[in-house]
């Protein structure tokens, strides 16, 4: 069953770096310096447990990267390459112990929840995206905060769920997959979920991480399809993120994170409020609908 999964990931990688690279090319993408610096920063400390979509949404709000509407997206499509990089390692390193159907399951519903997800990040209102992306900015808060205090439910030893536990996972993973495309990310709920379910947390990271690719690899070709992004941070993310996983997966491997995910904290929760502040005000400013202006006449 690993292998059943890691030759359609690599074949979804070739072409989804096919799309990109040709998508790239047509618009003359000359990636960002900054770009390659975040994708660095944050696909680094990513492999070692921190996460990156939160970090990334704040330091694009904090400099004003690319238009809000654009954040999920961007950061996505661009965080998905070292994402595939890193799903690769763990699944080699760890895949093999996992429970094959929650493993499998669980990176197929993601696919789905994200391919759900792209048109409806593309389709709703500049408030409503902030919006979401402002809650999930606290929710990633939460978890760092939860996890320096030692508050987050420590796992099992599980390899595998029970039936009913396994479609509970599958389910959940759906619904993180639509998620994604909002810009939020789908680590901490999925080991929250799996771990008080009863899983090994070391082992829920290769499910993280295949999902998080494969997902990448579906929604991600919609979204260059759509062509609504920043492609120059696009390619600057991936540049810069894909080597940085493998020198954190093979060189460092381990570190002390607890003070930068206290630091992560500020930059988030400054982002969550400028992100919700501007979703209020746009929600204010915005017109009203034909269906809104019989309803108050």
């Amino acid at each position: 069953m690993l292998v059943a999964l890691l030759v359609p990931l690599g074949l979804a990688i070739l072409f989804f770096a096919a799309m990109l690279t040709r998508a790239a090319i047509v618009e003359r993408a000359v990636p960002r310096i900054e770009a390659i610096l975040l994708g660095a920063v944050v696909s680094f400390f990513d492999t070692l447990g921190i996460g990156s979509f939160a970090p990334t949404t704040a330091w694009m709000k904090f400099r004003k990267l690319v238009p809000d509407r654009l954040i999920p997206p961007t950061m996505l499509v661009g965080l998905t390459p070292p994402a595939m990089t890193e799903s690769v390692i763990f699944l080699i390193l760890l895949g093999v112990k996992v429970d094959p159907v929650l493993l499998f399951g669980c990176a197929i519903a993601v696919l789905l929840g994200g391919l759900v997800g792209a048109p409806l990040v593309a389709q709703a209102r500049v408030w409503i995206v902030q919006l979401v992306v402002a809650v999930g900015l606290i929710l990633a808060a939460i978890a760092y905060a939860m996890t320096n205090l030692h508050l987050f439910p420590g796992g099992g030893t599980a390899a595998g769920l029970p039936l009913g536990l396994t479609i509970a996972a599958i389910a959940a993973n759906f619904a993180f997959g639509v998620l994604l495309n909002f810009g939020v990310g789908n680590y901490a709920p999925t080991l929250v979920t799996l771990s008080l379910m009863g899983m090994d947390p070391r082992l829920i990271f290769p499910i993280m991480a295949a999902g998080a690719a494969v997902m990448g690899a579906g929604a991600c070709v919609r979204h260059i399809q759509m062509g609504r992004m920043d492609l120059k941070v696009v390619v600057g993310l991936a540049i810069g993120g894909v080597p940085a996983v493998l020198v954190a997966a093979f060189i460092v491997k381990t570190m002390p994170l607890e003070l930068l995910r206290w630091l992560v904290i500020v930059g988030v929760v400054y982002a969550a409020a400028v992100m919700g502040r501007a979703a209020m005000l746009g929600r204010r400013a915005e017109p009203l609908t034909p269906e809104e202006v019989v309803a108050t006449s």
